[in-house]
């Protein structure tokens, strides 16, 4: 099923940790068909990134958030919404190239690159499930522009391990940028739908 924008009826028996998790996993799923149905066009071509490659194709898509934020105008028309999708779905696939490495070709089917997607979506998901219990959703009291500020961030952090080449001395690592990129680009995209 695909769908523009989505929305969540509210039960007065649901929670507000269950309202997160409802529409985390309704804005993953809208993700996951665009993923889907650029796999179909384009197969999984972007296992030839390099992590660098990877990161700087993160840090266009964050920083034209951050360029609409300021200006409040596109002059081709395209918004902030579709943005922070990209970001969801290129921070997956950032985990997967952590994860495999990144080939010289296209070396796996669209159905292995769609588990690996669900799989790591998934632990996203569960991530943001323990994160949102310790800080009891303080995500919602944010500003969007502070998701963009904090991915920018997070972007630069990974920028900095892969200069130093993996040798840090406190760092959480390259795969937990990752995560956070994908769970602050979904706290966007559901914000900008509320």
């Amino acid at each position: 099923m695909h769908f523009s924008h989505f929305f969540v009826t509210l039960h007065p028996e649901m929670d507000k940790f269950e309202q997160t998790n409802q529409q985390f996993e309704q804005a993953i799923a809208e993700c996951r068909t665009l993923f889907n149905n650029k796999l179909h066009d384009y197969r999984a071509s972007w296992r030839i990134l390099r992590p660098s490659a990877l990161t700087d194709q993160l840090f266009i898509k964050a920083k034209r958030i951050r360029s609409l934020e300021i200006k409040k105008e596109s002059l081709v028309g395209e918004g902030i919404r579709p943005e922070f999708i990209a970001l969801i779905n290129y921070g997956i696939v950032g985990i997967i190239q952590v994860n495999k490495g990144f080939a010289d070709t296209v070396d796996m089917s669209n159905d292995e690159a769609m588990a690996l997607y669900d799989h790591y979506a998934h632990e996203a998901l569960e991530l943001m499930k323990r994160k949102n219990h310790d800080y009891d959703e303080a995500w919602r009291g944010m500003r969007v522009s502070s998701y963009t500020d904090l991915i920018l961030t997070k972007i630069e952090r990974i920028k900095e391990i892969e200069n130093l080449g993996g040798e840090t001395l406190v760092s959480e690592g390259v795969e937990s940028n990752y995560m956070d990129i994908v769970n602050y680009a979904v706290f966007g995209l559901i914000k900008l739908t509320e």
